[in-house]
């Protein structure tokens, strides 16, 4: 599977931003899909994931409520959709796949089946 992350810009606190990540693969389904971030000096922290189905997703407590993951298999692809940003939401965001929900979720994360390459997120206050 490989991933490509896009979307990303320079917003204003309380802007909205949709991130977008284009997979390849026919086995996309069968994968977990994962927002990850990672700012500047800090180590790579899970946003959200959704399951191969779309029917089960999971958020951190730092965005729960303000974003929404939605995944769109027909298409391969995962979306991303920010509201009500903030300057702590500034990082990197990556999209990840993996098979096992645990490994997107943990902290640090170190080992994903694939990644892909990020998209920055600039927010201004």
């Amino acid at each position: 599977v490989q991933l490509q992350a896009s979307g990303g810009g320079l917003v204003q606190t309380g802007d909205s931003l949709r991130l977008s990540c284009a997979a390849s693969g026919r086995t996309f389904s069968s994968y977990y899909m994962g927002w990850i971030r990672q700012a500047p000096g800090k180590e790579r922290e899970f946003v959200s994931a959704i399951s191969g189905s779309g029917g089960s997703t999971y958020y951190s407590d730092s965005v729960r409520g303000r974003f929404t993951i939605s995944r769109d298999n027909a298409k391969n692809r995962v979306y991303l959709q920010m509201n009500s940003l903030k300057p702590e939401d500034a990082a990197v965001y990556y999209c990840a796949a993996d098979s096992a929900l645990s490994n997107l979720r943990s902290y640090p994360i170190r080992v994903v089946d694939y990644w892909g390459r990020g998209t920055l997120v600039t927010v201004s206050s």
